[in-house]
């Protein structure tokens, strides 16, 4: 006896369903973000469908790099002025597979992205499903703050509304039963999944965007980073805690023990010993 056919024929009905809810949940992002971008005089600003003449086109966000490469970034929130404040990425994934090809693309948009945009003061990823600790801590790494809603939870959610959320990567028939399910609900309801995610992260997502557009908070030095390119064209990148520290490393650092200042790569493991 072969595999039914579904009511919501599709190739592949868990990327479906995946691509749905990855969209109820961003539509939701939109309506906090939105209106706490409101409370401060902001704008939020995203990517999105327009009307054209020859009907709906998708509406790109597209922002560059110094050197005139472009990425399509889900939403920025900019001041009156819009000048760019705060990156969002918002990304659902079942897999965790596919996190380092997800991952290492926000890094490097958004690190690209805030070198050209000063007025550029965090970078936000709100991540859902399955994604590996090693991935996180990379973003992590490139100051992109993290906001997480796990799988489990996303599988807890949709249960309630008769859609299991939870099976294999090769039980199509499971996928078809979950996608018919989903297209069965209503527009509110798959609205309310949306908002049930984005709750998930409410408090702590709104804390810290209200603490970054804070401007009562006097500006100052951090840390200073320099960067050092040799003809050569090897890179040496050092931080320092004050202005001082830096100018005294310029002024008495040698340009050679700068760059031999480095680890060692073992390319291969000790041959084993025999007695």
């Amino acid at each position: 006896m072969g595999e039914r056919k579904p009511s919501y024929h599709v190739a592949n009905p868990g990327s479906a369903l995946g691509e749905a809810i990855g969209a109820a949940m961003e539509r939701a992002l939109q309506e906090l973000l939105s209106r706490i971008a409101d409370e401060y005089g902001c704008h939020y600003v995203t990517s999105g469908v327009r009307k054209t003449k020859a009907g709906k086109k998708a509406k790109k966000l597209l922002m560059s790099d110094n050197y005139g490469n472009q990425y399509d970034i889900d939403g920025v929130i900019a001041d009156v002025a819009m000048r760019p404040l705060i990156l969002i990425e918002s990304k659902y994934i079942r897999y965790k597979k596919h996190n380092r090809d997800k991952g290492s693309w926000i890094c490097t948009a958004h690190s690209a992205i805030r070198k050209r945009y000063h007025s550029l003061r965090s970078s936000i990823a709100v991540l859902a499903g399955s994604w590996s600790k090693s991935s996180i801590a990379m973003m992590e790494s490139h100051d992109i703050t993290i906001f997480l809603i796990p799988f489990d939870a996303i599988s807890v959610l949709l249960a309630d509304f008769g859609v299991d959320f939870r099976w294999g990567e090769k039980e199509k028939e499971k996928a078809y039963e979950a996608w018919e399910k989903y297209n069965l609900m209503s527009d509110e309801e798959k609205a309310q999944v949306g908002r049930a995610m984005i709750q998930l992260i409410e408090d702590k997502l709104t804390r810290r965007i209200e603490a970054i557009l804070d401007d009562s908070v006097e500006r100052e030095i951090e840390k200073i980073i320099i960067e050092l390119v040799s003809n050569l064209g090897e890179v040496k990148v050092i931080e320092f805690e004050s202005v001082d520290e830096a100018i005294r490393f310029l002024e008495r650092e040698d340009i050679d023990s700068v760059f031999l200042k480095t680890d060692s790569l073992t390319l291969f493991d000790p041959p084993p010993e025999y007695g």
